[in-house]
């Protein structure tokens, strides 16, 4: 997280704000503890900021909840259309505008790197959330015509987020012959991301991941947004708004730039042979 913030207010330096002289920025951390965002909004709206940026979904909701007035620049949100953050992506109204991490065809981009990387795949686990979490059905639409134009079997497997679930979800992979795994892009996988890797490590289940950070903590590997480049762009939106421009005639933009990084490392725990032409489109290479 230190990373994107340093990267967005390098750019925001860039673009001649410079914190300290002509821009102050007070930082609010929930430190993965979701009943506090409402208090955390809440705080900033009575400091009267000029601005709030938010990154994921629920943060965002809760900015929003807590101000209708205040404009609020998303640094990376899924789906901000399906969520009801923003009427469309062309057209945001209100308040709320910024940058998506999900683009067009992304999951089914993860889909045919997993084929490419693992000899032989033709049935995938996908963990996936029960009930209509923000941001899945968007990507389910996408993926299953993918899984079949692949022919592959994609066994969707629903799961809370606690470690006996997760520990049940991957005991049904395995019970279910799936050759490898995926997750959906949603933030509650991404919290839980260390004990994920931990758990396809155990059950020797190869997976592709939505963000870097699944790759740092031993998974095997990620296509996803680079969510440096999404808080940069995330500046000029500040930039553009401080100096007079609506929230609301901002288009919202989608992810434009990726990584394809592959660990290593990962890849001996789990006994996987990467072709060497899979291994040449990597961005990133963990030895």
């Amino acid at each position: 997280m230190a990373v994107m913030v340093d990267a967005f207010r390098q750019e925001l330096g860039k673009l001649g704000w410079i914190e300290g002289k002509n821009i102050a920025i007070e930082y609010r951390f929930a430190e993965s503890k979701g009943d506090r965002l409402p208090e955390l909004a809440a705080d900033l709206v009575r400091l009267k900021v000029d601005l709030i940026v938010t990154r994921a979904t629920t943060v965002t909701l809760a900015a929003k909840r807590a101000t209708t007035t205040i404009p609020i620049v998303i640094a990376a949100a899924a789906d901000p259309v399906s969520a009801g953050l923003v009427v469309s992506l062309a057209r945001p109204g209100g308040n709320v505008t910024g940058l998506s991490s999900l683009a067009p065809d992304l999951n089914t981009k993860c889909l045919e790197i997993l084929k490419d990387a693992v000899p032989k795949l033709d049935r995938v686990g996908l963990l996936r959330r029960p009930g209509n979490i923000i941001g899945q059905d968007v990507q389910l639409k996408d993926l299953r015509p993918a899984a079949q134009a692949l022919k592959v079997k994609l066994e969707e497997i629903e799961t809370q987020v606690d470690a006996q679930s997760l520990e049940s979800a991957f005991q049904t992979a395995k019970q279910k012959q799936v050759n490898a795994l995926m997750t959906l892009a949603i933030p509650t996988f991404f919290a839980e991301r260390k004990r994920i890797v931990e758990l396809a490590v155990k059950y020797r289940l190869p997976g592709i991941y939505f963000q870097k950070e699944f790759v740092d903590e031993g998974g095997l590997m990620v296509y996803g947004a680079d969510f440096i480049d999404l808080y940069r762009r995330a500046a000029v939106y500040v930039d553009k708004i401080l100096k007079g421009a609506k929230p609301g005639d901002l288009p919202v933009q989608q992810a434009t730039k990726f990584e394809f990084v592959i660990n290593l490392k990962a890849v001996k725990h789990i006994g996987l042979t990467i072709p060497p032409n899979v291994l040449a489109r990597a961005d990133k290479v963990i030895e």
